[in-house]
């Protein structure tokens, strides 16, 4: 009997990190050698000649990183300055300059040295339980994989020379790999490592391509050839599919297909009810180089830009002017369009690596955000004055993450308020007269809201967190991320308490979590009274269209019922009841 007919159907399961499906021929990317690395000592003689070498393979990636960046396809140009973040990291002192006093001192190859120092580096981000912050991990890994091919001397296989419709199975795949796809012969592809918010994942979404990551062994299963199919949005890749499975993706992917199309047509109208009312939907960003992203998806500002991104992985922090271009580039791109810099929102030991403070046993209750930019004003005073300097470029708008009292408040404006008379002495363009919001993610801020209101503009209520410190959740773990819901009643209510006051005292209630970009949420939040959504840039088309299909009218009578519900099913069934035809549209 053939061996074909013996075959099981297998089904893996991944990351969806950039939805879409497609059905093709597997095609293996080869990146073996660089993972077995010997250990062998140098005489002293030739620790200078070692040494030249490591020197030497850092050049010879950097050279190969910037001809990538010349060459990227018109798709991928917005998304190089993640590879000019590849080419600063080669040079970043954690890695190189430890790299180099690893071979002097202990007497190694180089190799070997620089294997020690990133498993070292790693170990930094190993507990930090933001997955995007943890994914920063990727970024070292690919720098050190590239210096570690011109050591060894293994062939890069070039992605942009593939002449054939397939789809790429690898262990991993760096963000200058996914940059070079060529859109008509790449279908999609899958790795074994990496994570949704990777930067190879982020470059997956913009080019629109099927990707599923992190699905452990795939490479070992799945040989060149074999008709894969990946589902990018639910993490599942189906191997040796019966012809009944065929014929169902084959389905789905034309109906995700025609809806996308429908989608994209009506993603520059306004998100407007059946009966007049207009909201703002917005895109969150992490890199300038999304804006094109926001705009194309029919954005109508940015209402979180994450300003994380500049301060991770490297020995120093960055200086005022580099933060100033940064946000400056977006701001000008975006026009009249508003800008939301949210400041940094990280534990500041975690992303600079020199940094001499102790590891927290659970830094998200920790020294994070507000509560480190308030420890290390001056570290705060350079974001400040860049983003005040920025606002003379556009319509910025400021957001303070964490906050969970008025002293936070207060301490923040006193602050901004020195960063202004500072500029204003030195005879700097800014422009102080900007609108000062708060993020609502800590139990303590939704109680405190009507005191709050007082002191600033606006209240951007970020869902991830608020639904984790509120529930006692860490979504991450899997043995109680099932009881993590947005339609917890607890969580509907606190919502609910947030908007009450911001209509009670005139100010706007905004929206940036993971709750806003679901369409099947529409018809909660527009009855909770939300002003504005924010959310990954690919959601909008989908959530503009949900509005424009629904009454607020209905929404707010609908609301009074699901906030009688007592249980998060109760509320599940109550929205699929009343709007499923709708969402399923």
């Amino acid at each position: 009997m053939p061996d074909h007919e013996i075959q099981k159907e297998i089904r893996l399961i991944g990351t969806g990190a950039s939805p879409g499906i497609c059905i093709g021929k597997a095609y293996l990317v080869d990146k073996e050698g660089i993972d077995i690395v010997e250990k062998y000592f140098i005489s002293r003689k030739n620790l200078d000649s070692e040494i030249k070498r490591f020197k030497m393979a850092v050049k010879n990636a950097a050279d190969e990183l910037r001809a990538i960046i010349e060459n990227a396809p018109e798709d991928v140009r917005r998304h190089t300055g993640i590879l000019e973040t590849h080419v600063a990291l080669l040079k970043d002192k954690m890695l190189y300059d430890k790299t180099i006093e690893t071979i002097k001192n202990e007497r190694v190859n180089a190799e070997w040295a620089l294997k020690k120092v990133v498993t070292g580096i790693k170990m930094l981000f190993h507990d930090i339980s933001d997955s995007y912050l943890k994914a920063r991990s990727d970024d070292i890994t690919h720098v050190s994989d590239r210096i570690m091919r011109f050591l060894i001397g293994t062939e890069e296989i070039n992605i942009g020379n593939i002449d054939k419709r397939v789809i790429l199975v690898a262990k991993d795949l760096s963000p200058a790999d996914t940059s070079q796809i060529q859109l008509d012969k790449v279908m999609g592809f899958l790795t074994d490592r990496g994570g949704k918010a990777s930067h190879t994942s982020i470059i997956a979404r913009t080019l629109e391509v099927p990707a599923v990551l992190g699905l452990g062994n795939a490479t070992q299963i799945i040989n060149n050839d074999d008709r894969i199919i990946i589902d990018g949005a639910t993490g599942i890749v189906i191997l040796n599919a019966t012809d009944q499975t065929l014929s169902e993706y084959k389905e789905l992917k034309a109906r995700f297909e025609e809806r996308k199309a429908f989608l994209s047509r009506g993603s520059h109208l306004k998100a407007e009810t059946l009966d007049g009312l207009s909201l703002q939907i917005m895109g969150n960003i992490e890199l300038p180089e999304e804006v094109v992203s926001v705009l194309d998806h029919g954005g109508d500002g940015i209402g979180l830009y994450r300003t994380e991104f500049q301060y991770l992985s490297r020995n120093e922090f960055p200086g005022e002017d580099e933060l100033f271009d940064k946000y400056k580039d977006v701001v000008e791109v975006m026009g009249r369009r508003p800008v939301t810099i949210r400041t940094l929102d990280i534990n500041g030991d975690k992303a600079i690596a020199n940094s001499n403070g102790s590891d927290e046993a659970n830094p998200a209750l920790g020294l994070r955000a507000i509560r480190y930019c308030l420890k290390k004003p001056d570290i705060f005073r350079t974001q400040l004055r860049a983003i005040l300097r920025a606002a003379a470029f556009g319509n910025v708008r400021i957001l303070i993450p964490m906050i969970s009292s008025l002293d936070e408040i207060r301490d923040t404006k006193r602050l901004l308020n020195e960063a202004a008379n500072s500029l204003e002495k030195e005879g700097k363009a800014y422009n102080k007269n900007i609108e000062f919001g708060i993020m609502i993610e800590v139990p303590s801020a939704v109680i405190l809201a009507d005191v709050m209101a007082q002191e600033v503009d606006f209240f951007s209520i970020g869902t991830n967190d608020l639904i984790q410190y509120t529930l006692a959740i860490d979504r991450g773990n899997r043995e109680v991320a099932h009881l993590y819901h947005p339609f917890h009643p607890a969580i509907l209510r606190m919502i609910k308490h947030v908007t009450d006051v911001g209509k009670e005292k005139g100010i706007k209630v905004y929206m940036c979590g993971e709750m806003a970009g679901d369409p099947f949420n529409v018809p909660v939040l527009l009855g909770l009274g939300i002003d504005e959504l924010s959310m990954n840039p690919q959601s909008i088309p989908a959530v503009k269209n949900m509005i424009r299909s629904l009454k607020v009218e209905d929404a707010r009578r609908f609301i009074m019922e699901a906030l009688k519900q007592t249980t998060t099913m109760d509320a599940i069934k109550l929205v699929e009841a009343s709007f499923g035809e709708m969402i399923g549209q």
